[in-house]
């Protein structure tokens, strides 16, 4: 409709001058009449009998207020009738030359949406939410993104966090004739129809595909590819002008071309608009159940010219990082649209190698391919190294160094594509030859510092010991005066959650250890003297570089993933190689009350392992034993741990604590260390060492034998 033309409408006509149509039209005071305009919506001022609507030259109907169901226009008080809608009254009034093809655009559909903007162009524009209103400051919340492509749809997001509003919509025919009336036709409103896009299929003729010459021949051959490969998977040329050349890779299904990517001397890539998105190379891998994925078109000429045909590229290059989030549906996963355009085609494939390149978007790639395609199914490729130890970053790279015979390599030798928890053994081999030649120096354990215990019982990083004993044992003295030989000899440092210490008697025991003097001047210390101020300092630097203390200053008890999230950040802040849990009834053991305690504690202890073994560290646990009926002074066993036989079962080394209580039976500072468990036979053995126990110093030393 020329801007200024008369405007034919289902009653009659009025005038139009200069691109504004003159209505009368009553409206409450502050109401808003919405128009398709580049203008904002405009505000009706109350009392003003006209309203001034501006046109565009691409108008087709005026969005009125909901309720309305005609307009008064001119003066003499004809009315043009409205057709209803659901969402509020549409006037159809078009000019009669513009009927055949009314297809009301993107920016049409936002407004009956609700969705109001200053301007529609392309680009992103803020404006407010008609869901939640832009809250009470009415802010603008709405971000909106207009495409200047016309078959893309405009999309929307509300960034307010009570809200969250999102969606999209598409260009495509909001109404259908329903029939001719005079020189205008009435248009039916009905749901907004998403336009399907028609896929063209090409000739050569149609692309103005020439077949390649020698210039372009002289190219491919200084990358590696014979004349024969290449005309064989259709490569062509184009002109893009009198001088200038473009190389043509056509996508082809079943002989037919159904799209074309173009490669010019700059190499900058594009492809045909309108055009079905498939993989290269379609009718090389029909019915095959091996197949090969490579990144470019380029890569998959370089397997064909090593003999490998079952192979296709993907026709839009690698993703920056995978996507964090779950693969869409087929019909919204649009970046992979290609890969389910072409599903039938991997049915029936048990093989699907993934050549993908070996930089970081390439091993990005070859993830989103095989989330889409299955993990179990793939394989990579394990790309070789050049004379610099680089990696060879794609297939074509390979064959232009190390022939056709690399590249067959490359498929012969791929690896089962990882899946998370499954693993061969293949993948540890250099883990294992590590044990075997004892090149980490602890893989046999790490000697307690006592030569008596070390023959049948030595510390291995990522173990559980699980440590038991009577009252007044003497078990956290033990396992601390263990602790600090490990310090002393190999300069582990520790996360201690100690709950039955106070912090500065667990401090004193400590330093008394590691100076190996008494902290007072004490009954217990006997004729020993004190240490000094600098024996204090120095023990107290030494308490700040070796101890990280988890402790929970609430009232509420802590429970075990409480400790050992602190502990993984001890792990990762100060790299601790050793946790003692002491005891484990100071802990919080409250569990659902369909779950038993034995079942609890079964679940306790696996995580407790699996933190020491996914951090290399090795955890001391402390249980005491149920009350025993009648006890006369035997060491109790690991069954007798209270709460569960699990402490046994699930512990990799268990250990008895017991100190001689009867001057009959021997001295009375010896300790007894009953090793009950060791699950590594190349780590120790059950069986028994003694250490005499100091009491000035809390200090235990091996037993000398006679």
């Amino acid at each position: 409709m020329a801007f200024g033309g008369q405007v034919a409408g289902p009653a009659g006509c009025c005038s139009q001058v200069r691109g504004v149509l003159r209505l009368s039209m009553p409206v409450a005071r502050g109401a808003y009449c919405q128009v398709r305009s580049f203008a904002s919506p405009v505000r009706v001022p109350g009392g003003r009998p006209f309203l001034l609507l501006r046109l565009l030259p691409r108008f087709h109907g005026l969005v009125v207020p909901r309720g309305r169901d005609s307009l008064r226009y001119g003066g003499r008080g004809e009315r043009l009738p409205l057709c209803k809608s659901p969402f509020r009254s549409v006037m159809t009034v078009a000019a009669a030359a513009e009927v055949p093809a009314v297809v009301k655009p993107v920016e049409e559909q936002l407004v009956r949406k609700g969705i109001l903007l200053h301007s529609y162009g392309p680009g992103t524009v803020r404006g407010i939410c008609p869901e939640c209103k832009g809250g009470s400051s009415g802010e603008l919340s709405l971000a909106v993104t207009i495409s200047e492509e016309d078959d893309a749809p405009a999309v929307w997001v509300c960034h307010r966090g009570s809200c969250g509003w999102k969606g999209s919509t598409w260009k495509g025919p909001l109404a259908a004739p329903v029939g001719q009336k005079g020189n205008g036709a009435a248009y039916k409103v009905g749901k907004i129809v998403k336009r399907s896009v028609v896929k063209k299929e090409h000739t050569a003729e149609s692309l103005r595909l020439e077949a390649v010459q020698a210039q372009v021949l002289s190219y491919f051959k200084k990358r590696g590819l014979s004349e024969a490969t290449i005309r064989e998977n259709n490569v062509a040329q184009h002109r893009i002008n009198a001088t200038d050349l473009a190389i043509a890779f056509p996508y082809v299904q079943d002989g037919k071309i159904l799209n074309c990517k173009y490669r010019d001397a700059n190499k900058r890539f594009w492809q045909v608009k309108e055009s079905a998105k498939v993989l290269y190379g379609l009718d090389h891998i029909k019915g095959n159940r091996e197949i090969v994925i490579v990144e470019g078109e380029f890569d998959k000429l370089a397997m064909y010219e090593a003999g490998i045909v079952n192979c296709v590229s993907v026709p839009d290059g690698a993703p920056a990082k995978v996507s964090g989030d779950e693969v869409p549906s087929p019909s919204e996963d649009k970046k992979y649209e290609y890969l389910w355009n072409c599903k039938d085609y991997f049915k029936d494939a048990t093989r699907i190698i993934l050549a993908t390149d070996s930089d970081e978007p390439g091993q990005a790639l070859a993830e989103e391919l095989a989330r889409r395609l299955g993990r179990e199914r793939c394989w990579r490729v394990m790309w070789p190294e050049d004379e610099n130890g680089k990696h060879y970053k794609d297939a074509n790279e390979v064959l232009m160094s190390l022939g056709s015979e690399g590249v067959k390599d490359l498929i012969k030798n791929a690896e089962l594509y990882p899946i998370r928890g499954l693993f061969n053994f293949r993948q540890f081999f250099r883990e294992i030859d590590d044990y075997y030649y004892l090149r980490l120096g602890d893989e046999r354990g790490v000697s307690t510092g006592w030569r008596g215990l070390d023959e049948i019982y030595r510390v291995v990083p990522g173990e559980l010991t699980v440590v038991t004993g009577v009252p007044n044992s003497g078990k956290s003295e033990w396992i601390d005066a263990l602790i600090c030989n490990l310090n002393r000899n190999k300069k582990w440092t520790f996360g201690l959650c100690s709950m039955e210490n106070k912090v500065r008697e667990h401090a004193r025991k400590l330093i008394e250890k590691h100076i190996h003097q008494p902290f007072f001047d004490a009954p217990y210390s006997r004729s020993t003297p004190r240490m000094g101020k600098e024996d204090l300092e120095r023990g107290k630097k030494w308490l700040q570089d070796t101890f990280f203390l988890i402790r929970h200053e609430d009232e509420e008890l802590p429970s075990v993933d409480w400790v050992l999230n602190l502990a993984k950040a001890a792990v990762m802040r100060h790299g601790i190689r050793g946790l003692v849990i002491d005891p484990y009834n100071e802990l919080d053991h409250q569990r659902p009350g369909n779950q038993t305690e034995t079942e609890y504690v079964s679940q306790m202890l696996t995580k407790i392992k699996r933190f020491a073994q996914h951090h290399d560290c090795h955890v001391w646990f402390v249980a005491h034993p149920r009350q025993l009926q009648v006890w006369r002074g035997e060491a109790p066993g690991l069954y007798d741990i209270s709460g569960s036989a699990h402490f046994i079962n699930k512990c990799d080394n268990g250990i008895v604590i017991h100190r001689n209580r009867d001057e009959t039976m021997g001295p009375l500072d010896q300790v007894k260390v009953l090793v009950r468990k060791v699950r590594n036979k190349a780590a120790g053995t059950i069986g028994e060492a003694t250490l005499r126990y100091n009491r000035v110093t809390g200090d235990y030393e091996d037993v000398r034998e006679p």
